[in-house]
C-alpha cells in the first residue's frame, strides 16, 4: 500500500500545505486502501468517484488560497450520520436503500472544513452493540489478530467501522458516535484515540437517534492531536439541535503538548472490579506511574452508584429507543412488508427489518415504559442517573480529571458472548457512567497484553473540559509511546 495512507490526519495536512503531493493523490492511496481491505468489513458503501471529486475540489480551493482546516483530508463515515444523496441506513434492514435529502450538522461541518467523504462504515444496527456483530451487512473484522493465532476478533462496537478503519490505515480518521462506550471501547480495541465529547459540544441533528439524552457524536483517530483536530472541525452550535450547546468551540489542538503540572487526577476506587484481568490492572498503575512522573497529583476518590451505572444504563437507553424507534413503522420510508391490514402491516414491516440485538432492545424499553412498571424501573433509573452525575460532580470538586480503564478485556473473538447479552453489555462497565452524566470521555492506546492485543485507558473530565482531556491524552501518549500497528493480513 501507498505510504501515503500511514500518515497521521496531522501529518497529511501538512504534506497538503506544503504541496509534497495532492489531496487527490493522497485520496486515491486511501481509495486503493479501502478496495484492498474488503475482508475487514470495514465499509458499507465505498464512494470513489465521490470521494475523488471531492479531492480535486480541495485542490482547486487550495490552489486559489482558500483552504479549509481539513481541506483535502479523507474520512470515514460512521453510516449512522445522514449524507445528502449518499446512502445512509443505520446499518438495519429497516432504512432499506435511504438515501437522506439533506446532510447531518457534523458531516456538513467537515465539508465546510474541505474534508473527503470515503464511504460510509459499518456499524451495529441502530448504535446497539458493544461488537459490531448486529450490523445488518454483517460483523467488522479487528485488523489485530493475537500473537500465533488466525480467529476473527471484534473491533468493538458500536463503531467497529470507524475503528477497524482507522487501525488499518484505511482513512485519516472516522465519525463515530458513543452512547454507552461506543467510541472509547472500540479505540481500545484497534489501539486508536477515542473521544466521547461533553453532551451537546456536537450536533444530533441528522444522526439516526437511539437513545437521544445519550448520543454523542465524536471522533476516531490515530493521534490525540488527529482527534483534537476533527473535534475542532465537529463541534459547535446547532439551532437545529434543541440539545446544542451555544457556546464557542475551543482551539483543542492548542491544548495537545501543554505541561498537566500540578494537575489533580482521580482514580475512582469503585472501578477495581472482581475478576478484571492483572494485565488491565497493571495498565493502569502505568497509567498513574506516568501522570505522576508528569507532574499530576494522584488523589483516590469514590463514586459510589457505579455499581449501579450499568443496570440503570439499560433501562433508560432501551427506553428512548423504543421510543425513536416507533417511528420506522413501514409506512414513510425505508422497508415495508405488506400484511392484510394496517396492524400486521406494521408487525410484519418490525419483525422483518430490526435484528435481534435492536428487538430486544425495543421490547426492554417498551415494558419498562409500560404502565404498572414506569415508576418500578424507568423512573429509578433517572433517580439513579442523577445520583452518578452528583458522584461526579463531587469528585470533581477535589480533582481536574479521571483516570481509569477503558474496557474491561483486550478485543475477544466475533461469536464469543453472542450467545450472552449480558456478557456483552459489561463490556461497557467503565464507559457508561460517562454518558449518564454527560461528560467528556477519552480512550488512548497505552500497551498491549500478553498475546499482542492493545489496551486503552480512559480519562474523564468535567463537562465543557475537552482541553484538560486533550493536554492529558497527550501527555499519556508520550509517555506510553505506543507505535504498535496490526500486521497486515487482508
Amino acid at each position: 500500500m501507498s505510504q501515503l495512507t500511514s500518515l497521521t490526519l496531522k501529518a497529511a495536512l501538512a504534506g497538503l500545505a506544503d504541496k509534497s503531493f495532492s489531496s487527490e493523490e493522497l485520496t486515491q492511496a486511501h481509495v486503493d486502501a479501502v478496495a484492498a481491505a474488503k475482508p475487514l468489513n470495514a465499509f458499507v458503501l465505498e464512494t470513489p468517484e465521490k470521494a475523488l471529486d471531492m479531492a480535486r475540489a480541495a485542490d482547486a480551493r487550495r490552489a486559489r488560497g482558500e483552504a479549509g482546516a481539513l481541506e483535502g483530508a479523507p474520512l470515514g463515515i460512521k453510516d449512522l450520520f445522514c449524507t445528502e444523496g449518499v446512502r445512509s441506513t443505520a446499518c438495519s434492514n429497516i432504512l432499506g436503500n435511504f438515501v437522506p435529502t439533506y446532510e447531518s450538522t457534523v458531516t456538513a461541518n467537515l465539508w465546510r472544513d474541505g474534508a473527503v467523504m470515503l464511504g460510509k462504515l459499518n456499524m451495529d444496527e441502530f448504535a446497539m452493540g458493544s461488537s459490531n456483530e448486529s450490523s445488518a451487512f454483517g460483523p467488522v473484522v479487528n485488523p489485530w489478530r493475537a500473537e500465533g493465532q488466525n480467529a476473527k476478533l471484534t473491533p468493538g462496537g458500536s463503531s467497529g467501522g470507524s475503528a477497524t478503519a482507522v487501525a488499518a490505515d484505511l482513512c485519516l480518521g472516522a465519525t463515530a458516535t458513543d452512547t454507552g462506550g461506543s467510541i472509547r471501547q472500540p479505540a481500545a480495541f484497534t489501539g486508536t484515540v477515542g473521544i466521547k465529547p461533553t453532551y451537546g459540544r456536537c450536533s444530533r441533528w441528522g444522526v439516526v437517534a437511539f437513545a437521544s439524552s445519550l448520543d454523542q457524536a465524536g471522533p476516531i483517530a490515530k493521534t490525540v492531536e488527529d482527534a483534537a483536530i476533527l473535534l475542532k472541525s465537529m463541534s459547535g452550535h446547532d439551532a437545529k439541535d434543541s440539545t446544542s450547546l451555544d457556546i464557542e468551540v475551543p482551539d483543542f489542538p492548542s491544548f495537545v503538548g501543554k505541561s498537566v503540572k500540578g494537575l489533580r487526577i482521580g482514580i475512582p476506587k469503585e472501578y477495581r472490579v472482581d475478576g478484571m484481568p492483572a494485565e488491565i490492572d497493571e495498565l493502569w498503575e502505568k497509567g498513574i506511574a506516568w501522570l505522576k512522573d508528569a507532574g499530576c497529583e494522584i488523589v483516590e476518590v469514590s463514586l459510589p452508584h457505579t455499581k449501579y451505572a450499568l443496570p440503570a444504563y439499560y433501562i433508560v437507553a432501551p427506553a428512548e429507543a423504543s421510543s425513536n424507534l416507533a417511528r420506522y413503522d413501514g409506512m414513510r420510508y425505508g422497508l415495508r412488508v405488506e400484511g392484510a391490514n394496517l396492524t400486521e402491516t406494521y408487525v410484519n414491516t418490525r419483525a422483518a427489518g430490526f435484528g435481534t440485538e435492536v428487538k430486544r432492545r425495543i421490547l426492554i424499553g417498551t415494558y419498562v415504559l409500560s404502565a404498572g412498571y414506569y415508576d418500578a424501573y424507568y423512573v429509578k433509573a433517572l433517580k439513579v442517573r442523577r445520583r452518578i452525575a452528583d458522584d461526579f460532580d463531587q469528585a470533581f470538586q477535589k480533582v481536574d480529571a479521571l483516570l481509569t480503564p477503558t474496557a474491561p478485556s483486550a478485543a475477544f473473538g466475533l461469536g464469543e458472548n453472542a450467545d450472552d447479552p449480558v456478557a456483552m453489555y459489561l463490556n461497557d462497565i467503565f464507559t457508561v457512567t460517562v454518558n449518564l452524566a454527560g461528560l467528556p470521555g477519552m480512550s488512548i492506546p497505552a500497551g498491549v497484553d500478553h498475546k499482542g492485543l492493545p489496551l486503552g485507558l480512559q480519562l474523564i473530565g468535567k463537562a465543557l473540559d475537552e482541553g484538560t482531556l486533550f493536554s492529558l491524552g497527550g501527555a499519556l501518549e508520550k509517555a506510553a509511546d505506543f507505535r504498535a500497528k496490526p500486521a497486515r493480513w487482508w
